[in-house]
């Protein structure tokens, strides 16, 4: 039963990673100004975050069971909304459409696998999960370049859409049999006060974590090409480098290293990853030879391989079930805010890729420093003083 709760998890980041190719491209193909292919661009991420908090609010009342399912048939849906697109404005609309209904899969998915985990192997559990983020990372850009120089985008998102659906079937009958809402719960998280998620310490640095995590892989997605291209490299050499962090953090989060998920407090193996992905970013703002490109690359998917796990393990261990699913949607929120932040600072300062890179390590590793900093062993939110 996790193993396809896990496959649900894998495409549904492979839905996402298989567009980034492809989505600029399809919107100048239809007459897009430059403009219009940003706000195409963007416009997922932005109603992708209100599909993960509304996800969570809807998970805690009716249980992730529901929400995973009718998630997965109302992305669906829209992404055969893909073919009938005529124009930028249509297209703008359909982006909408599929980036909230996504939005609403991933955070009951997690929180499912969450409620299932055992408390001694739930760090291990969270890194296989990261393994199959990681997969769809490699897989996905390849895949949808691939494909589309063939075929054309509308059909990528065709076949997408009919995974999803495949999946959406299966899921009723493979994981009906979850039962989760209990009518103490539902009234706990109906009356629960999201303002406790901010106060919590540990709460507060998974989101963090979250946030600066996807805030470097905006980053990365933007700057790296640049310096690639400085260096007299072509885009081919970009994917290289990219499928190398991930297959790093693929390796860390399968091999049996994963066991440090749950032996060490997951705040300190948070400030090691995302210090590795500072490291890694200051590397990247000096270095001029492609082997050392793959180094750094390589440091990067360290960091990201200690960051994923923890801050998952974090947020599970700051939270209890009745509000973990409002838990996990702000926490994907924070996901999808980082990307559009990061590349957005960086665009916004107009810094080159070395001043973008150094900025963006020094940020990094003050964060590294925030979470050590002050942080005391605390429990799950204390029910008594999270309910109205």
């Amino acid at each position: 039963m996790r193993g396809f709760v896990y496959l649900i998890v894998f495409f549904s980041f492979f839905d996402l990673f298989s567009q980034l190719p492809v989505m600029s491209p399809f919107a100048l193909s239809l007459g897009a100004t430059p403009f219009l292919v940003g706000l195409v661009v963007g416009m997922y991420s932005f109603s992708n975050t209100i599909g993960n908090i509304i996800s969570g609010f809807m998970t805690d009342k009716r249980g992730p069971f529901l929400i995973l399912v009718l998630g997965l048939f109302a992305s669906a849906l829209s992404l055969f909304f893909y073919t009938v697109v005529s124009g930028p404005m249509s297209l703008l609309g359909v982006r909408f459409v599929h980036g909230f209904m996504e939005g609403l899969i991933v955070p009951a998915a997690f929180t499912f696998l969450a409620n299932r985990a055992e408390e001694s192997k739930r760090g291990k559990s969270v890194a296989i999960s990261g393994a199959f983020v990681g997969m769809a990372a490699i897989v996905g850009p390849a895949y949808g370049g691939i494909v589309a120089a063939k075929t054309s985008t509308p059909f990528i998102m065709t076949v997408n859409g009919g995974i999803m659906m495949l999946l959406a079937i299966l899921a009723f009958f493979v994981l009906r049999s979850f039962t989760y809402v209990r009518k103490q719960s539902s009234q706990k998280a109906e009356n629960f006060r999201v303002i406790h998620l901010f106060r919590h310490p540990g709460m507060v640095r998974a989101f963090a974590g979250a946030f600066f995590l996807m805030f470097s892989q905006g980053v990365l997605a933007l700057v790296l090409p640049l310096k690639v291209e400085s260096l007299g490299f072509d885009t081919k050499t970009t994917g290289i480098l990219l499928s190398t962090f991930g297959v790093v953090a693929i390796l860390i989060f399968l091999l049996p290293i994963n066991r440090i998920f749950d032996r060490v407090r997951p705040v300190v193996t948070l400030a090691f990853g995302i210090s590795l992905m500072g490291v890694s970013m200051l590397f990247l703002s000096q270095i001029e030879e492609l082997t050392n490109l793959y180094l750094a690359m390589a440091i990067y998917g360290a960091g990201f391989a200690f960051l994923f796990p923890s801050i998952n393990s974090l947020l599970i261990d700051s939270s209890s079930a009745e509000f973990r699913g409002k838990a996990y949607g702000y926490f994907y929120a924070f996901f999808s805010i980082g990307v559009v932040a990061g590349s957005g600072v960086i665009g916004l300062l107009n810094l080159d890729f070395q001043g973008a890179f150094m900025l963006t390590g020094f940020i990094l590793l003050a964060v590294a420093l925030y979470t050590l900093i002050g942080l005391k062993k605390k429990g799950s939110i204390d029910k008594s003083s999270s309910v109205v």
